[in-house]
């Protein structure tokens, strides 16, 4: 695992999985233009790092995560299915049997103790302290043409609940206004929404901290969707396998990640609202602008030699679905402990997190497929599901071609597609109202004579056993042929 996000680089650049530009780029639409480009290649690219942003001397490194080569690096697995197993064990304690099976817990057990972080007196975040520092002196990029100017993209916001002292962490975007002050991107449904709701119903002034250029594990960790009431910093903790280290603010009550290239500390006041976007969004389409708080600075502080890290949103694929990845890899496992007859899951690029999502079950009962659809509704952020398809077992959902010739042969549009309303996504555009709307259900399982189907269901082409040997021992010839 990684100490900091220069280690990562360094690795990277070592393993042939970055590349360096030593050009001049602009970070008003050229740096993002360039990325986009890079994002859509095969495999997402390399990593990038804009060593000389025009007119700033600090580097920019963005598309870190934007390969399943790279998020699997970044997190420390071969593969990213790794995550699922290591929280399924971590979920699923067993008695040892003897001594043995007691000294194979003995990795889990040690890594437990990782989980929760820890305040120390100082951090590399802090080597140097500018009260009266300004945005002006980092290369935030404006990505898309009609945005509503330059925005930080990849930050970990850091808020308290004011009554419980609870801490949030997220990844919220934040609309650069001038040199010290930026809006703050919460969407109602968020944890840091929430605190500020809180602060506002008590009249109280609210801290606020942004951490910038974290280790990869707790930038990762930022955006994951963890349930309400957990911390981001456990889950940091438990991935890079050592304790998350904090430092208190220097003018703020609140702890950040020592390892962070850059700070930025300040509050927001309650009531106090400003007109933030357009924003170029994952959708792939701007975000309309709308009223959102205002962050105001108290204090910058940074390394001596800071790396901006960052990252562009926009038409997929791009850098935000590998990290969507990861989520999904890490909650299934959390998920199933709640409906355990579901075998996979997935988020297609092209979906966007929220407007699709492909469920495989084992199918049980009649109606199953019903089932896993309405508690895919009520179950956390899967309750922005526009759009949730169930399949049987036997399905490959990571296949997305399976998944469309499943569902165009499964499903009779009558019988099988359900509809219902409640809470959608902020950024679901299509909706008649913000926020809330229409999510529709497919069930895509063989239908059983318990279900009202009558006719017998076909059977699956296939071949025999000794045909598909015999095709692949040919199929390794002629693939050997072709690379001669």
């Amino acid at each position: 695992m990684f100490n900091d996000i220069n280690e990562f680089v360094t690795v990277l650049e070592k393993e042939r999985m970055l590349a360096r530009i030593t050009d001049p780029v602009s970070p008003d639409l050229e740096i993002a233009a360039i990325t986009d480009r890079v994002s859509k290649s095969a495999g997402g690219g390399p990593a990038l790092l804009f060593q000389n942003p025009t007119g700033y001397d600090m580097p920019v490194a963005i598309n870190l995560f934007g390969s399943m080569r790279r998020m699997c690096r970044a997190l420390g697995v071969e593969s990213l299915d790794d995550l699922g197993q290591q929280i399924e064990e971590l979920t699923t304690p067993k008695l040892p049997s003897g001594i043995f099976d007691a000294m194979k817990m003995l990795p889990m057990v040690s890594r437990l103790k990782d989980v929760l972080p820890k305040t120390v007196k100082d951090g590399p975040c802090q080597e140097v302290v500018r009260k009266n520092g300004t945005l002006d002196e980092i290369p935030i990029l404006k990505c898309w043409p009609e945005d509503g100017g330059r925005y930080i993209t990849l930050p970990m916001v850091f808020t308290k609940d004011p009554v419980t002292g609870m801490r949030n962490v997220g990844t919220y975007r934040m609309q650069v206004f001038d040199g010290r002050s930026t809006g703050m991107h919460w969407q109602r449904h968020k944890g840091g929404a929430q605190h500020y709701r809180v602060a506002e119903k008590m009249g109280k002034r609210m801290p606020v901290a942004v951490a910038l250029g974290p280790d990869p594990a707790l930038a990762f960790s930022a955006t994951a969707p963890m349930p309400e009431g957990l911390d981001e910093l456990m889950l940091a903790g438990f991935l890079r396998r050592d304790r998350v280290e904090l430092v208190k603010c220097i003018t703020q009550d609140i702890e950040v990640p020592a390892n962070a290239q850059i700070i930025l500390e300040g509050y927001v006041e309650p009531g106090e609202r400003r007109r933030e976007g357009p924003f170029g969004d994952h959708t792939g389409f701007y975000s309309h602008p709308d009223d959102y708080p205002i962050f105001h600075i108290t204090c910058i502080t940074h390394r001596k030699r800071p790396t901006y890290l960052t990252t562009v949103v926009g038409i997929p694929p791009m850098e935000d679905f590998y990290l969507g990845k990861a989520s999904e890899r890490v909650f299934l496992p959390l998920i199933k402990k709640t409906l355990p007859e579901i075998v996979d899951m997935s988020f297609p690029a092209a979906g966007i997190f929220h407007n699709i999502v492909i469920i495989s079950i084992d199918k049980r009962y009649p109606g199953h497929a019903r089932k896993i659809m309405n508690a895919c509704w009520g179950l956390g952020q899967l309750m922005f599901s526009k759009t949730v398809i169930v399949v049987d077992k036997d399905v490959d959902v990571q296949n997305e071609a399976e998944v469309a010739w499943i569902v165009g042969t499964h499903y009779d549009p009558e019988r099988d597609i359900q509809f219902t309303r409640g809470p959608v996504d902020d950024l679901e555009d299509a909706s008649d109202m913000p926020a809330y709307g229409s999510k529709m259900g497919i069930d895509a399982t063989r239908k059983w004579p318990s279900e009202g189907f009558t006719r017998n269901w076909p059977k699956k082409i296939s071949t025999t056993p000794e045909a598909a040997a015999k095709a692949e021992e040919v199929w390794d010839k002629i693939r050997k042929g072709w690379k001669a």
